[in-house]
């Protein structure tokens, strides 16, 4: 059995609004953490492009554009998969994220399992040394803490300017 972590929250939107919240707002809401850097640079500007096979990628504010993974399963407002590497992750070592939005009466339960830590060495730079279960449960914080940024935004009563600063609420 691969290696995950689970999170799960509920937001004040319909599924489809969540779903397009959390793919087309991603720099508005994602919560970078010190532990998981996508890049030696930082975790950049997120942004996906829709659609099976599209990408999920990190624009860095040296121009320079890192790829995190592919798109596998695109389903607006029910459910996403996507490959999650770091830059740190040699060609074979990967992870995989599956998004879903389920109707919770008037809300949307929206929930994340990352998988595949166990592709990663005991050494691997972003187990930082911890054993499995310390990586996995700090990896479930670094999720929970953009999701609930997540649920910030959709609750926000208006838009969020694009260059807000929500990087460092936890």
């Amino acid at each position: 059995m691969t290696s995950k972590v689970f999170v799960a929250l509920r937001v004040a939107v319909d599924p489809s609004r969540a779903f397009d919240a959390f793919t087309r707002e991603i720099a508005r809401w994602w919560q970078p953490d010190p532990l998981f850097r996508i890049t030696p640079q930082g975790d950049g500007e997120l942004r996906f492009e829709p659609g099976v096979g599209g990408r999920l990628v990190t624009c860095l504010a040296d121009g320079e554009t890192f790829e995190i993974g592919r798109i596998s399963v695109w389903e607006p407002g029910k459910r996403l998969v996507f490959a999650w590497r770091q830059a740190s992750f040699s060609p074979e070592q990967c992870t995989e994220v599956e998004v879903l939005f389920e109707p919770a009466g008037e809300e949307t339960r929206v929930s994340i399992e990352h998988r595949a830590w166990d592709t990663l060495p005991q050494r691997h730079l972003a187990r930082h040394g911890f054993p499995e279960h310390i990586t996995l449960q700090r990896a479930a914080g670094w999720w929970r803490a953009s999701l609930v940024m997540l649920r910030e935004r959709l609750s926000a009563k208006g838009p969020m300017p694009p260059n807000a600063n929500v990087r460092g609420h936890r």
